[in-house]
């Protein structure tokens, strides 16, 4: 082979394997940074297990509300406390005593 031919061979050798490096580096980048990449996927995982947790304290949340209703749809007393706390009702023959909070310095 003359050395032209060489250089030419060469050339061409060295532009596929950029070409090659190249397009190795685009996929990397996208394997990475893309839509579908190793990042987004480790966001969805995250956010997946954050609504996993806040699944179970609903689920918690409602199994209290349950038993709640139930209590205050069957007992008596549940309905007087549930009463007496939240809308301060008292009966005829009571007095009520307010004690203020400290105010913190």
């Amino acid at each position: 082979m003359a050395p032209e031919e060489r250089k030419k061979v060469s050339l061409r050798r060295k532009l596929a394997l950029a070409a090659v490096a190249f397009f190795f580096l685009v996929i990397l980048i996208s394997s990475l940074f893309g839509r579908k990449g190793l990042i987004e996927i480790y966001r969805a995982k995250s956010n997946y297990e954050a609504l996993l947790q806040e699944i179970r304290s609903l689920e918690v949340r409602k199994t209290q509300l349950h038993k709640e209703i139930e209590a205050l749809q069957n007992d008596p007393r549940a309905v007087e406390k549930e009463a007496r706390e939240k809308l301060w009702l008292v009966k005829p023959d009571e007095k009520v005593i307010v004690k203020k909070k400290e105010e913190k310095r």
